[in-house]
């Protein structure tokens, strides 16, 4: 079924008239020379200019592209309001697989498409992109960020994003047992990719005992041969049943958190890097009827985010690092949030955000 405007009339009813959708603006960008089709989306700049990464994805169709990219950016929404960014809410979405589809004409093209909006957006890197990406998009757009040093940027967002969620275990694990340390702790990473290696090295520099688990074994064993103290797990179903894990750190794909793997769970503690944790609405519910504390996952894994926002103003990487360090204080005022209103810790940074965001929108404008 499709609307007037030959659009999907489910999407439109998203933007809307649902609960995900409350989005300011919608762009759809297409560039026949270069194959260029992208969605991006503006959920909120009550707090500032949008502020989100570009995902580069083989969606199976446009539908699919346009409401991951309304979803995206409403968690961006949220994510830099809990960060305290002067920042709005956005993400696009290139359509495509990046190995066969990009090019330079192509990046060039969209970064055209981003400038146009005068700033409203600010755009990064995401699945799909990568710094030397947002070097290109550079040059036709300079509300681009995540760029190389060798440009003016920070580089690669991996280590604060670590350290982040890092200090959201820390806090959670003062919560739960009166201590932040994680010495002797056993926590279990799941996906150990770009971020998740740098957070193991946190955790063993602490004397924590980790486990890792990732899909390519490569991975792994790039960890476990420079770690050997690090013990490795078949696969994540395996990882999330061990015998007295504390902690458990999905740090792959989203949707980790859900109606299997929760009654599963070991560990006291789900603390990581991956975004959209939460497979459904109540899953955080059944975390917390189980006993088992979530650090909401878009609060954590900010530290990416606090790094890009920094390169806007001249990046300083230890200004950035304190910044990213204050994750642990607002992670234990969540767990306080949720105590206070008894609700779990997700609806808790969720409320907090939409009072920063709804404070903001009622400030006249300048």
């Amino acid at each position: 079924m499709t609307d007037v405007t030959g659009a999907a009339a489910d999407v439109l009813h998203t933007l809307f008239h649902s609960d995900q959708g409350g989005h300011e603006q919608v762009v759809l960008c297409q560039d026949r020379k270069s194959g260029l089709k992208a969605v991006i989306a503006l959920h909120s700049t009550a707090l500032g200019p949008a502020l989100g990464g570009t995902r580069f994805y083989p969606y199976a169709n446009e539908q699919e592209a346009v409401a991951d990219a309304l979803n995206l950016a409403r968690g961006m929404s949220y994510k830099n309001a809990m960060a305290g960014l002067d920042h709005g809410g956005g993400k696009a979405v290139i359509i495509g697989d990046p190995e066969l589809d990009k090019s330079e004409e192509l990046l060039l093209a969209y970064g055209r498409f981003v400038a146009s909006l005068g700033g409203r957006y600010v755009t990064a890197c995401d699945v799909g992109t990568y710094v030397a990406d947002m070097d290109v998009v550079a040059r036709e757009c300079r509300w681009t960020t995540g760029r190389s040093p060798e440009n003016g940027g920070a580089g690669d967002s991996s280590v604060l994003t670590a350290f982040g969620v890092y200090q959201g275990m820390r806090a959670s694990a003062a919560h739960l047992w009166g201590d932040p340390s994680l010495r002797g702790r056993k926590v279990g990473v799941a996906g150990v990719g770009k971020v998740g290696h740098h957070l193991v090295e946190h955790l063993l520099k602490e004397g924590a005992e980790v486990l890792i688990t990732d899909v390519r074994q490569e991975a792994v064993e790039r960890i476990v041969g420079r770690r050997p103290a690090v013990s490795r797990v078949a696969d994540t179903a395996a990882l999330i049943r061990t015998e007295g894990l504390d902690i458990y750190a999905p740090c792959a794909l989203g949707g980790a958190l859900d109606d299997v793997s929760v009654p599963a769970l070991t560990a006291r503690i789900v603390c990581g890097a991956a975004n959209n944790q939460l497979a459904h609405p109540g899953v955080e519910k059944d975390l917390a009827d189980r006993g088992i504390l979530y650090a909401p996952d878009y609060v954590v894994n900010a530290g990416g985010v606090i790094q890009v926002a920094d390169e806007l103003h001249g990046f300083d990487f230890e200004r950035c690092r304190a910044k990213a360090a204050k994750i642990y204080d607002t992670t234990l005022a969540i767990f306080a949030r949720a105590k206070d209103d008894g609700i779990p810790p997700a609806a808790a940074a969720d409320r907090i955000a939409e009072q920063r965001m709804h404070e903001a929108a009622l400030k006249p404008a300048h």
